[in-house]
């Protein structure tokens, strides 16, 4: 019997067992959930905000709508000049 005694681990060993089990699991789980991420991402870029972004967007919505039919030459041209030129209206900042 005298071969076990103080052998159990102190206070500080159980604070220690208990934060390496929390931190264990924190970083499975959080492999877990990047790996998730990587493999359901779809093929496309995700959409970004900025102005690199507006402007070939801008441009082929409005050659789309010219396609269509939807407004006249001289309307096109002119709202692709604005849009070139960076007068057009900005997004709102929220």
């Amino acid at each position: 019997m005298m071969f076990w005694y103080g052998h159990d681990p102190s206070g500080w060993g159980w604070v220690a067992m208990s934060v390496g089990m929390v931190s264990f699991w924190a970083l499975l789980v959080a492999l877990g959930v990047l790996l998730f991420r990587a493999l359901s991402g779809s093929a496309e870029p995700r959409a970004t905000t900025g102005p690199e972004q507006r402007g070939p967007v801008a441009e082929q919505v409005l050659a789309e709508r010219f396609a269509r039919g939807e407004i006249e030459e001289d309307e096109y041209r002119r709202r692709l000049t604005v849009l070139r030129s960076g007068d057009g209206p900005q997004p709102s900042k929220r």
